[in-house]
C-alpha cells in the first residue's frame, strides 16, 4: 500500500510521463523498464522520495527533447 505522499508522487510521474511521450504504452515502458541513467525503474525511483522524482522528471524532460528534435528533423 502506498502512502498519501507516494500515491502523489506516482500519479504526478504518470502524469509527466504521459504528457512526454503521449502513448500509453510508451509510457509503460518506460516508468517499469530498467532506466541506465538514473540506475533503476523510474517508477520507483519516483514513488520512494522527491529526489527521486526530481531525477525522473528531468528523464523525463530529456526524452521529451528529443522526441520533439526527432520529429523536427524527420520533417
Amino acid at each position: 500500500m502506498l502512502s498519501r505522499d507516494q500515491g502523489a508522487r506516482q500519479g504526478r510521474v504518470v502524469r509527466a510521463a504521459h504528457g512526454a511521450l503521449g502513448e500509453v504504452e510508451a509510457v509503460r515502458m518506460f516508468l517499469n523498464s530498467h532506466h541506465d541513467g538514473l540506475a533503476g525503474r523510474p517508477i520507483d525511483l519516483a514513488v520512494a522520495s522527491e529526489e527521486g522524482l526530481a531525477r525522473v522528471e528531468a528523464a523525463i524532460a530529456t526524452e521529451r527533447a528529443r522526441n520533439v528534435a526527432i520529429a523536427g528533423a524527420s520533417s
